[in-house]
């Protein structure tokens, strides 16, 4: 049997067994024909097909991110980019910049604006946007996802007035008066979010086209998507235009169970590029927020614990309900109360209900130390994101605090346990490049080196192996294909990272600085640098 495309010359790691990597690999039919060295692999070449000279590259399983928004990515590439500004002059300066060029009326949508990096970290208010774009309506959504940053105009539209009541699991803000000040939490802002972001089906689908190039630019050949019926709505249309060169496990929302339920969907229907995976259900906020569900206040708010959006008892039933139709759950748990209360619902449910479903929480970011054995004790994965907690970690400092923070982020103690890891990156919360997210994994420090050389609580530090793993097998794993994905061994998928620079070997400070060379999907290179 010929191949159609060979690899050699290269430092080939399968992540199966033990790091010794081999020289080369042979693809046939878009999937793994041959490991091994370039004598054993090169004659294998078919007449047409070809053979790339990795010249000493190093090849891994193909990266995917076991936790993202896709279409909101599109959309933030196509709408107003706050990440990262310092104060809340500079938002309202990119605001007033996009008005000028905007027609009157006409909406301005943008996102990441993070009020712990202004010198004012209260929340801003309606008035604020007033002030720079009042014949606009907009609608900004701050880094975490979570709040909704509304001017008066967008609030009008949106039938936001003193006398709308708070939805379960939200909150609308409001003055001493009673009148909205333009900041929506938790459902409140996902109850705008679907009408604020309605654009065209063809105009979505070529931001779904670029937004996919991008990330394979970043070595990713997958993801893990958290989204509703409108982004799956879309991408099955990309599928049908073959236009679907990534490989996507899409979540259900909680609003979506009865419907999927009565038309019989479960976990794994699909192909192998688009699949169903979970009920995506939220059981509380966030830390950026303030509204992750808390055992204990935060610390600087000594009247907050946070938002349980669902109960204990309504997790259950969810969970009851999804398992019987053969559907696993995804559930949102920042807080370590939150956490808990999801822990305690799986497990009456398994209890009641045994069953072969892969349940996971996703984000996991607070765990207290008598919760961190349940996770393999019960079969539930931990969906995590590494780079947030290089991003967090102050706040978390300075909310949380020290004594429970050693419980944070607590990947070490996870896997010492047998937890099965699935990283991911939030994005476009974070950035979505997976060689970020190992290094955070790694270090537990910024790119700056802070907050020193041994990290932020170091002894939640693993290797280097453990985090490609959990970036690869781990999310194979997560979404039931790890007998086709997320090892590089004969029969599976032919998807394949290729990396400048050898991970395993070099120091974790220049693994940002590795180069994506190429990423091929079912032996297809759908990246290329140019120089490669």
């Amino acid at each position: 049997m010929r191949a159609d495309l060979i690899l050699h010359n290269g430092r080939i790691y399968t992540m199966e067994g033990d790091l010794a990597p081999a020289q080369a690999i042979a693809v046939r039919a878009g999937r793994i024909l041959a490991v091994g060295s370039n004598a054993e692999i090169l004659p294998l070449a078919g007449l047409d097909g070809e053979a790339v000279d990795l010249k000493g590259a190093t090849v891994v399983p193909g990266f995917v991110d076991g936790h993202f928004h896709l279409l909101e990515y599109a959309l933030r590439m196509m709408t107003l980019d706050l990440d990262g500004l310092a104060s809340k002059e500079d938002v309202l300066m990119k605001v007033a910049q996009k008005a000028s060029s905007t027609p009157e009326g006409e909406w301005i949508l943008g996102g990441g604006w993070d009020r712990n990096l202004w010198p004012d970290p209260s929340f801003p208010t309606r008035e604020d946007i007033d002030t720079v774009a009042p014949h606009h309506p907009v609608a900004l959504f701050s880094k975490d996802g979570h709040t909704l940053w509304l001017n008066s105009l967008a609030l009008e539209k949106m039938g936001i007035t003193a006398q709308t009541p708070n939805p379960a699991g939200g909150v609308i803000e409001r003055d001493e008066k009673g009148i909205p000040t333009g900041i929506l939490k938790e459902t409140a802002a996902e109850m705008v979010r679907k009408r604020v972001e309605s654009r065209s089906s063809a105009l979505m689908c070529q931001g779904l086209e670029r937004a996919i190039g991008e990330l394979h630019k970043k070595g990713l050949t997958g993801l893990h998507n958290c989204e509703d019926e409108r982004a799956l709505s879309l991408l099955q249309e990309l599928r049908a235009q073959g236009k679907l060169n990534f490989r996507i496990l899409h979540h259900i929302p909680l609003a979506n169970l009865d419907a999927a339920v009565q038309l019989g969907l479960r976990s794994g229907f699909g192909d192998d590029f688009l699949k169903i995976g979970g009920v995506k259900i939220f059981a509380d906020g966030a830390l950026g927020s303030r509204t992750a569900a808390m055992l204990e206040p935060y610390l600087e708010e000594t009247d907050n614990l946070g938002i349980l959006v669902l109960s204990k008892e309504e997790i259950l039933e969810v969970v009851k309900k999804a398992s019987q139709a053969g559907l696993s759950v995804a559930v949102h748990a920042i807080g370590d109360k939150a956490n808990r209360v999801v822990l305690d619902a799986l497990e009456e449910a398994l209890r009641s209900q045994p069953h072969p479903l892969r349940h996971r929480i996703e984000h996991v970011q607070l765990l207290s130390p008598s919760d961190i054995p349940r996770l393999s004790r019960l079969k539930v994965i931990a969906s995590m994101q590494p780079v947030h907690a290089i991003s967090d970690m102050e706040m978390a400092d300075r909310y949380w605090g020290k004594e429970r923070c050693k419980g944070a982020y607590a990947w070490r103690s996870l896997l010492d346990q047998g937890t099965v890891l699935a990283f991911g990156s939030d994005c476009p919360v974070e950035s979505p490049d997976p060689l970020l997210g190992i290094y955070a994994a790694v270090t537990r420090r910024r790119l700056d080196g802070s907050p020193g050389p041994d990290g932020w609580f170091p002894e939640q530090r693993i290797s280097v192996a453990e985090a490609v793993q959990a970036y690869t097998w781990g999310n194979a794993w997560a979404s039931g294909e790890e007998k086709i994905k997320g090892t590089l061994a004969p029969g599976k998928l032919a998807d394949m990272t290729i990396l400048s620079d050898d991970v395993f070997a070099i120091p974790p400070e220049a693994i940002p600085q590795t180069q994506v060379l190429g990423t091929v999907i079912g032996g297809r290179f759908v990246y290329r640098a140019p120089a490669f």
